[in-house]
């Protein structure tokens, strides 16, 4: 069982009131701008460290996060945002968060988030690595990595509608859907070199399943049980940035 004491090496938890303060922020911007449905808020774990990992189809995914959980929430995520604009990159940074910085090891921001959840946290992350597709693609291997290092338990969570939220429709607000499944594990890869990666990918798969699950069929992507639309998710499978750069087999990319 991971350790619900807090770990010295980390402050934990965080920036309490200015996270509280963008907490109700996000609720009434969500209020405001959208029509939001939020399902299963039955399955959130009580009194133990979990990994939150949710698909990414739009750049205001994590405001969603912080939406639907409170300032305990700490984020993993990219250091760069490229289809996001400025004010949205900016809460983030107020939030506080561990950026991953795409072509690196990312060893530190790793690191860190282990020592979150081993002190009892609460740690978000997308396990795509992106938003640059509106359908379900494969998970890059630092969701699995994080979830076999740390065994503590995973919740997945299905977003849809949050790109027909902006730029806003005054007089029509968008039906919004967060949907919180059971959570699962704890997840474990063993081995070394090419075989604990395989096992690691086997890991992010089984994630993905997970959040497919939570997600509309059509949007489902490479985890559709149709084959046509598992044929047309194939164009956005491939990772965008740093095509040419290998990744080692524990989930950090060089």
């Amino acid at each position: 069982m991971v350790a619900k004491k807090m770990n010295p090496e980390i402050k934990y938890p965080r920036r309490e009131l200015l996270r509280a303060f963008l907490h109700q922020l996000s609720r009434l911007a969500f209020w405001l701008l959208a029509d939001v449905e939020i399902l299963g808020r039955e399955n959130i774990p009580k009194d133990e460290p979990f990994l939150v990992v949710g698909n990414h189809f739009s750049f205001i995914d994590p405001v969603c996060l912080v939406r639907i959980f409170s300032w305990r929430l700490d984020f993993v995520g990219g250091a760069e945002m490229p289809h996001a604009p400025n004010w949205v990159k900016s809460i983030p940074k107020l939030w506080g968060y561990y950026p991953l910085y795409r072509g690196t090891g990312a060893r530190d921001s790793l690191r860190a988030a282990e020592r979150v959840l081993k002190a009892g946290g609460i740690l978000a992350i997308f396990p795509e690595g992106g938003n640059w597709a509106e359908v379900l693609r494969p998970a890059r291997p630092g969701t699995a990595y994080l979830a076999s290092q740390t065994g503590v338990r995973i919740l997945p969570i299905g977003l849809d509608g949050l790109n027909d939220m902006l730029p806003p429709k005054w007089g029509k607000r968008p039906q919004v859907r967060f949907k919180i499944g059971e959570p699962f594990g704890p997840l474990k890869a063993e081995g070394r070199g090419r075989e604990r990666r395989r096992q690691l990918d086997a890991l992010g798969d089984e994630i993905m399943q997970k959040i497919a699950a939570l997600l509309p069929p059509e949007k489902r992507g490479s985890y559709s049980d149709n084959p046509e639309i598992r044929a047309a998710a194939k164009e956005f499978e491939a990772y965008p940035w740093d095509a040419d750069l290998e990744e080692d087999v524990v989930g950090e990319v060089h």
